[in-house]
């Protein structure tokens, strides 16, 4: 596997660049170090001619990036060359920094930069990324083979020497030399440090040895290099706090500082992607809270009253002389309030008690730790004072309900993302209290771990008894089976000292290979933690987090949903766009206004007031006009909607008001208007299926059964010689990927293949075949013709036919085989109808069940909402509609559901993946929508099967294309008594245009 293919030029991340190089573009001058000692080691520095050339730079980038809201009041201190990027969680903002150092060594030559981050976790996440193969390639291949090297700055903990040494990777930072000539310097140095490290003694004293002859101190050593620092996470490093003291003593001649959170604290802000943007702009998951109510319990709790104060407690005596005796000693302890609904009451414990004693839900949970600064439980929960939790969060009933619900969800999910051609695989995250009932040697049925495999085992084997299952999915569930336990994996904090094998390689690929966890030969799925997976670990393709767990009431919302957030990558590790995605996060009843938390703190942290709430017409919405509407300005605003009889002398909305200023100016509403509707919400308060209008199915039947009607491909080749000739073709169109020797580095393909073979490298079709033989002809040709399912003698033969121009005999690899079938594939759907023909051939007579209609024909009362479109439309759709709710993908789709037509009889969304029409070179193709027409007074009726592509005809791929011409040809083979015609809707294009020309051309 080669790891993640990161897309160039995403527009949130380009901005963000674009607008930190804009400053430096006004710098007044570049020079060297005047040392000329250290003109080979440091940057050059990049300087304004003044503080208010900087100041006034800062306030046009923030004029032209539109900061005018009022929690993110752009404050400008020129005095500082601090530079503030907010880019929210899951949004890219390692990537972004990586890209802004390439960028800034392109423009000016710098080649030091320092990585600052608050957390081991957090550390271990940045170094990943920038050591990955995935990282370096892809931007060698952006910036003319510029690479960057590691150096990590480690705690010397552990060292038995009682002298102390100079960071190894510090000196190696320090020392490294720029190349005489800066055409062949590739290498960019980045500093990676924690906040720890930046404290601790080692940075700030005086060695005997001296680091370039000349510094003894490394801060002064740092320093010499003029570096140019990033900092992950600012809010943990606050100015009046002695990290950031510390910081300041690099000597930085510039600070990026990025993150999500500020705490309203910034400072020469220069570029935001508030929470708004990013989820209104679908460059993150959207959030659907589920949440588990429990009937009878929920207005009790449990509060902390105090926490610190010396209690007496009576205890045995050990070993001595008075063993067995008791004695009085004192403890810590830790005063609770528990109140039942109707009188309260008032325990004390101490370090090590059960908080069953207050409440036998609590069965389980204890004081980990207390004393005077803290009282944590053993789930991991750090308890304030006056906090409340509910003794009913723990209960098992509540937490097995979660559990059951969470595991069925995720195979529906799974089902529908492992079923497409282009495969995503989905991980459900648990966060649970019970690590013994987890993690435990013995075996207990009622355990979590016993109960958990229960579920799976159920769930996976009522699928199987499903129809229609994919071959690839069918078999992905069969090999889960057999072994329920590469299903699932944890990670916990006591697994760091953990010796167990099967235990160390879950947390290594937990932790550390998030390509091998998303690998579709790994069958890993579910993950179970303590909340030790906070900020620093995330995976794009986490689609669930169960919370089995209170996190506190503290605990920012954002954060909790920030492990999933991230847009998923499919199986060629890509990243997936264009569609709308959701993360579905568990809480229990003890948190039910969760959803409404998140986007109230959603909209705050964006200085955002939703539309809905806006009373009066503020300076923010003005400023918002002002930016849509240049033309206007405050008094033009306040005259016209003052006329309008929108507002009254003060500013306040009339009756009415609202609506008459989002007519006005609509554009510059949608920006002020907070989170869209729908991007977070509760599971439950919006359908979670589809009503199908059970009279309008007889309508649809005939058509529906024609189309589900199981059919496989043939491939029109008229015999062994002409097969021949389409393989040869394909070995000299695509013999450019087999490499002569000497001309790619094998070393780095076998690192690829010892260390993170996958199917990613398996599959790409742009991958090099390298001139490594590890096979015999023969096995080499036999292993093929099985994988192609051709005569082994034809495969021979155009080998041969060939080897002027391609000897195959340099390639006799796995890998080659590997790539051949992919390549091949792509090559067949290519020149399907070019270069040969296909055809459809009917398989069974049997049709039902299908998606619409139970085994015995009859139709179903509904079926699962988000198989017809992960957005809900609360409107009512057209009368001719198969079902009463609106749910859809794309505006498109949106606007066909609720358009009613003259003429048509019923039509509806084809629900995803319910109709596969085989492709050439394997895989399926889905259309979207099927229509029946009536026309000339009822005489006569119009089949359609409708493709929706919310994209203009130029802009269709090829495989789009070529897929669009199998569905013309399957439909109109189809031998039912009447035709059925298959078209395709681009933008822009009504469908009513579409129908009335398909009447036209019949």
């Amino acid at each position: 596997m080669t790891g993640f293919n990161f897309e160039k030029d995403l527009a949130h991340q380009t901005d963000a660049v674009q607008s930190i190089m804009a400053v430096f573009s006004k710098v007044a001058k570049v020079e060297n170090n005047p040392q000329p000692a250290m003109t080979m080691l440091s940057n050059p520095s990049a300087s304004f001619n003044s503080d208010v050339e900087f100041g006034m730079t800062v306030v046009q980038i923030q004029k032209t990036n539109q900061i005018t809201k009022p929690n993110s009041i752009p404050v400008i201190n020129k005095k500082s060359r601090v530079l503030d990027i907010s880019m929210e969680t899951g949004t890219g903002k390692t990537y972004t920094y990586t890209k802004a150092i390439f960028e800034l060594n392109k423009a000016f030559g710098m080649t030091k930069f320092i990585v600052v981050v608050p957390t081991l976790s957090i550390k271990a996440g940045t170094v990943s990324f920038l050591r990955s193969e995935a990282t370096k390639r892809h931007f060698m291949e952006s910036y003319n083979g510029k690479q960057l090297k590691i150096h990590v700055v480690e705690s010397q903990n552990g060292s038995r020497s009682k002298k102390a040494y100079m960071p190894q990777s510090i000196i190696d930072f320090v020392e490294a030399k720029k190349h005489p000539n800066p055409a062949l310097d590739n290498t960019i140095h980045i500093m990676v440090i924690n906040a720890g490290m930046i404290n601790s003694d080692t940075l700030s004293k005086k060695f005997d040895t001296r680091i370039n002859d000349t510094y003894d101190n490394l801060f002064d050593a740092i320093a010499s290099v003029n570096p140019i620092t990033i900092i992950d996470e600012p809010h943990k490093f606050k100015q009046e706090n002695a990290t950031w003291q510390n910081i300041l003593k690099f000597g930085s001649q510039y600070t990026l500082r990025f993150g999500a959170t500020f705490d309203d604290r910034y400072e020469n802000l220069i570029h935001e992607l508030s929470a708004v943007d990013a989820f209104n702009q679908d460059l993150v998951k959207g959030v659907v809270a589920d949440i588990e109510m429990f009937d009878g319990g929920s207005d009790e709790h449990i509060k902390l009253l105090s926490y610190g104060a010396k209690a007496i407690r009576e205890v045995e005596i050990k070993s001595g002389k008075d063993k067995g005796q008791t004695s009085n000693k004192e403890f810590p302890e830790a005063k609770f309030e528990y109140f039942n609904g109707t009188k309260k009451m008032v325990f004390k414990l101490i370090e090590g008690e059960s908080l069953s004693i207050i409440h036998p839900e609590m069965d389980g949970i204890y004081i980990e730790k207390l004393n005077t600064q803290k009282v944590l439980l053993s789930n991991g929960l750090e308890l304030k004072n006056n906090q409340k939790i509910s003794p009913y969060s723990y209960s098992s009933t509540i937490q097995d309900k979660m559990i059951a619900k969470a595991v069925k969800r995720h195979f529906e999910i799974e089902k529908s993302l492992l079923s497409r051609d282009v495969k995503i695989k989905p991980l459900t995250l648990f966060f649970i209290d019970d690590i013994e009932g987890y993690r435990g040697n013995h075996e207990i049925t009622g355990d979590l771990k016993a109960k958990f495999e229960a579920l799976l085992k159920q769930q996976i084997e009522n699928i199987l008894k499903e129809d229609g299952l994919t071959s690839f999915y069918r078999t992905y569930l069969e090999d889960s089976i057999q072994d329920l336990s590469v299903c699932h994996g944890g990670y916990f904090a006591q697994d760091n000292s953990e010796t167990d094998e099967a235990i160390e390689k879950e947390v290594s690929e937990i932790l550390h290979d998030k390509e091998s966890l998303l690998s579709l030969d790994n069958k890993r799925r579910f993950i179970f933690s303590k909340w030790t997976l906070r900020e620093g670990w995330d995976n794009p393709n986490v689609f669930q987090i169960c919370k089995l767990r209170s996190s506190g009431s503290q605990t920012s919302k954002l954060q909790e949903v920030g492990r999933g957030l991230r847009l998923p990558v499919n199986e060629y590790m890509s990243r997936v766009k264009n569609e709308a995605f959701d993360l579905y996060y568990y809480v229990d009843f003890s948190e039910r206004d969760f959803a409404e938390q998140l986007v109230n703190e959603i909209n705050q942290k964006s200085g955002q007031t939703p539309v809905e709430k806006l009373t009066k017409l503020t300076d923010t919405v003005v400023q918002s006009i002002i930016a849509k509407y240049p033309e206007q300005s405050v008094d033009t605003i306040r005259n016209t909607l003052g006329e309008a009889g929108a507002i009254d002398f003060s500013g306040n909305f009339k009756e009415g008001g609202l609506d008459i200023i989002k007519a006005e100016f609509p554009s510059a509403f949608e920006a002020a208007g907070g989170l869209k509707k729908g991007k977070v919400r509760v599971e439950g308060k919006t359908k979670s299926s589809a009503t199908l209008r059970v009279g309008k199915y007889t309508e649809l039947q005939k058509l529906w059964e024609a189309i589900n009607q199981r059919v496989i491909l043939e491939y029109k080749i008229n015999s062994e010689s002409d097969f021949q000739a389409i393989f040869e073709s394909y070995l000299i169109d695509y013999k450019e990927s087999f490499k002569p020797r000497g001309s790619v580095s094998q070393t780095k393909r076998l690192i690829f293949d010892n260390g993170l073979a996958s199917l990613k490298e398996e599959d790409d079709l742009d991958n090099e075949i390298l001139p490594i033989v590890t096979l015999h002809y023969r096995q080499f040709i036999e292993e093929l013709a099985v994988l192609l399912g051709v005569n082994m003698i034809t495969l021979h033969k155009a080998f041969v036919a060939v080897k002027d121009r391609l000897n195959i005999n340099d390639y006799l690899s796995h890998q080659t085989i590997r790539t051949i079938k992919a390549q091949f594939h792509k090559y067949l759907l290519d020149n399907a109808f070019s270069k040969f023909h296909i055809g459809y051939q009917q398989v069974s007579n049997k049709v039902h069940p299908t998606v619409f209609t139970y085994e015995n024909g009859k139709p179903r009362t509904n079926i699962p909402a988000h198989n017809l479109g992960v957005h809900c439309d609360e409107s009512k759709p057209a009368d001719q509609y198969l079902f009463e709710e609106v749910f859809y993908d794309a505006p498109l789709e949106q606007e066909n559901i609720k358009k009613s037509i003259t003429g048509v009889t019923v039509f509806t969304k084809i629900p995803r993946n319910s109709i596969r029409i085989p492709v050439a070179g394997g895989g399926t193709y889905s259309p979207d929508f099927a229509y029946v027409v009536e026309y000339e007074s009822g005489q006569k009726q119009l089949n359609l099967i409708i493709e929706t592509k919310d994209k203009e005809k130029r802009a269709l791929f090829d495989d789009e294309k070529q897929k669009i011409k199998h569905a013309q040809e399957l439909f109109s083979s189809l031998k039912q008594g009447f035709e059925v015609r298959f078209e395709t809707q681009f933008k822009n294009a009504q469908i009513k245009e579409i129908l009335q020309q398909a009447i036209n051309q019949a």
